[in-house]
């Protein structure tokens, strides 16, 4: 496994810095958890591999001193795999940084839903900057979780563990998957209830796919229902193995399911469930920009005039102003990504 202390810093001036929405730095790799369905471990390992802290630090600083002001993702397999050493070394020093430097950045990172069980850790994280968190939320199926031995994920309360997280000032993105073999056919109503209900407005869900190699690829290759191999998309409309589900079912749900969820509708009740619950932090800085206004505007024009949702746009708008007013530009960035989710999945239908 590489090391990752020898990792040198990215040649920002490779890039037209300005072209670039998001920068990502890295400061694991590697997953304690093993996941049937996931190669994380197999090709990053168990035990996470972490940078020092002045590697970080000096990271932040190579990115600031390219002009780049905005969202940083950090693309670790697991940011909190390594909770000590994030609460002792790491976390302490970017926010000493960010403080010095006047938050320049937004952060955002992917981890596991244990992050709930840590209160000093998420305030860290958002003192930090982190505004954001991808979580595998996956199922809220018990049987379809132990199948797929996604233990950090059974026996508690998800839509809890969500809440919790949303109100420390994290917002919650999440991954889930239909297919499982453990999965009835309820599982699409079910699936759309759970994300309606938390609030998790970026649901990215996928129909489960066996990569080679996995637990799960061996298990169905013994079991003689590999019929290709992945294509590495699991929301391409299609899978890989004989699911235990009519297939023609498990794609009509899944359509289903996204459908419902990124429909005008349901998108903008559960953008409403979320800023309901979200708990921004006090001290948040905001940077205004003149492509803010510009984007505004041009949802104003595309969402709230020419677009079929404008009704949806205009109620959450004037709710979030009378209600939650300082999460308003929230309310517009979550609107504009709602209209890019329905062209993708409209594209994707053809």
């Amino acid at each position: 496994m590489a090391d990752l202390r020898k990792t040198p810093i990215p040649s920002w001036g490779l890039i037209n810095i300005k072209h670039y929405a998001s920068i990502n730095i890295q400061y694991s790799r590697g997953c304690p958890f093993n996941c049937e369905f996931c190669d994380i471990t197999l090709l990053c390992g168990r035990i996470p591999r972490t940078k020092n802290k002045d590697q970080i630090i000096r990271e932040l600083e190579s990115v600031y001193a390219s002009g780049f002001k905005g969202q940083v993702f950090f693309v670790d397999d697991n940011f909190i795999g390594n909770k000590k050493k994030l609460k002792e070394e790491v976390l302490p020093a970017i926010i000493e940084w960010m403080e010095l430097r006047r938050h320049p950045f937004t952060f955002n990172t992917q981890t596991s839903i244990e992050l709930s069980d840590h209160n000093d850790l998420m305030e860290m994280m958002v003192r930090a900057g982190f505004d954001v968190v991808f979580i595998g939320i996956e199922t809220p199926h018990e049987q379809s979780l132990e199948e797929c031995s996604k233990f950090q994920n059974r026996n508690r309360d998800l839509l809890a563990s969500v809440r919790k997280i949303q109100k420390s000032g994290l917002e919650v993105q999440g991954g889930f998957i239909v297919g499982f073999d453990n999965d009835p056919p309820t599982i699409f109503d079910t699936q759309i209830r759970f994300i309606q209900t938390s609030g998790v407005v970026t649901a990215m869900v996928g129909i489960l796919t066996a990569l080679p190699r996995t637990q799960l690829y061996e298990r169905l290759k013994k079991e003689e229902r590999l019929f290709k191999e992945a294509t590495g998309n699991n929301t391409d409309f299609s899978t890989n193995f004989i699911p235990r589900m009519d297939y023609d079912l498990l794609i009509s749900g899944y359509k289903k399911v996204l459908s419902t969820l990124y429909s005008p509708k349901h998108y903008y009740e559960r953008v409403r469930t979320f800023l309901r619950e979200y708990v921004p932090p006090r001290k948040k800085l905001f940077h205004f920009r003149f492509n803010y206004i510009a984007a505004f505007i041009k949802s104003i024009i595309v969402l709230g005039i020419i677009g079929k949702e404008r009704f949806h746009y205009w109620r959450l708008l004037f709710w979030t102003m009378l209600t939650r007013p300082r999460l308003v530009p929230q309310a517009v960035t979550l609107s504009i990504y709602g209209f890019h989710f329905r062209k993708v999945f409209e594209k994707r239908l053809g």
